[in-house]
């Protein structure tokens, strides 16, 4: 599959949450975790489970950083 975004981070999902209408689900990627909101359809239809490889696409116009 091909995709026009270039930040894409492999993982392995650590964490789960099914909710009424939407999955939380947590990746734990290389220096820390990524967390994504998914629909629970979604979810289901690629039988997401904990323990899977996935691959985080990131696609945004902005990136916001702060420093204290």
């Amino acid at each position: 599959m091909k995709l026009s975004a270039r930040n894409k981070l492999d993982g392995t999902i650590e964490e789960i949450k099914m909710g009424d209408v939407v999955a939380h689900v947590t990746v734990r990627v290389s220096g820390g975790s990524i967390d994504s909101i998914i629909t629970k359809r979604s979810a289901e239809e690629m039988n997401l489970k904990v323990g899977d490889k996935v691959r985080a696409v990131i696609k945004s116009t902005e990136v916001m950083l702060e420093k204290d």
